[in-house]
């Protein structure tokens, strides 16, 4: 028996990258999965990827920014699939910038669409998580770089989600609700196009990855956070943990 059969599961910003990465683990372990984001096509080819599988899914067209459309999504959610088991909060738009060019829009966008989405989507999906939910954070190792310039607002907002995470393990663990941070290195197109646009310290990126590369969607972060979402970690709670080949030291 595979190990999240059963389980239905809401995954955000699951069009490409490593939300699909996610989306296409978990539906491998026999979850039901509700691929959301803000391009429905996107998010239905990810489907028609997990279907290809033997996989059950359905597509949700989902702002992250707009408190209706995350309302609207859940309720969708629930109603079409029965329940509601995992919350994986992936989506988020990335402020990057040094302190004195980022502009207020970018860093207002990654806090609406980071910290302020998770909070409220991880609100919406309480009452349906009470009893055997299993929420999984995305953040990042950024506040842990070597130098910090240019990724101060980015890691803001991150940081902020690592905190209201921990709140959230804290809060809802007696209602047997868990809730983990991962914090990936993966070949996500947003990181592929910074590395395009910076091969110097692309380069330089890379080298400080003991393993010498980067992850990949599905099988280093999707994997990972499977086996999270699974009774086989059922004691792991409020905890950060970087996908990352070794680069980070989250201690």
């Amino acid at each position: 028996m595979k190990k999240l059969s059963g389980k239905i599961a809401l995954v955000t910003g699951a069009g490409q990258g490593v939300g699909q990465g996610i989306a296409l683990s978990l539906a491998k372990e026999g979850a039901l999965v509700a691929v959301a984001g803000r391009t429905l096509r996107k998010c239905e080819e990810t489907c028609e990827q997990i279907q290809e599988l033997g996989g059950k899914s359905i597509a949700i067209s989902m702002d992250v920014k707009d408190p209706k459309s995350l309302s609207t999504g859940v309720e969708h959610v629930v109603g079409e699939l029965g329940g509601l088991n995992i919350l994986v909060n992936n989506a988020q738009e990335i402020a990057l910038g040094t302190l004195n060019k980022i502009t207020d829009e970018a860093f207002e966008a990654g806090w609406q669409s980071g910290p302020l989405a998770t909070l409220r989507l991880m609100r919406l999906c309480y009452p349906h998580l009470k009893g055997d939910g299993v929420i999984i954070n995305l953040a990042s190792t950024a506040a842990k770089r070597w130098d910090m310039s240019g990724y101060g607002p980015y890691a803001a907002v991150k940081e902020a989600t690592r905190s209201l995470s921990r709140a959230a393990a804290c809060e809802w663990g007696p209602d047997n609700i868990r809730c983990n941070v991962v914090l990936p290195h993966a070949k996500s197109p947003s990181l592929e196009w910074w590395m395009n646009n910076n091969p110097d310290e692309a380069e330089a990126f890379v080298k400080a990855i003991p393993m010498r590369r980067v992850g990949e969607c599905e099988s280093d972060i999707g994997r990972v956070v499977a086996s999270l979402c699974s009774d086989d970690m059922r004691y792991i709670n409020g905890q950060s943990i970087a996908v990352d080949g070794g680069q980070a030291f989250m201690g």
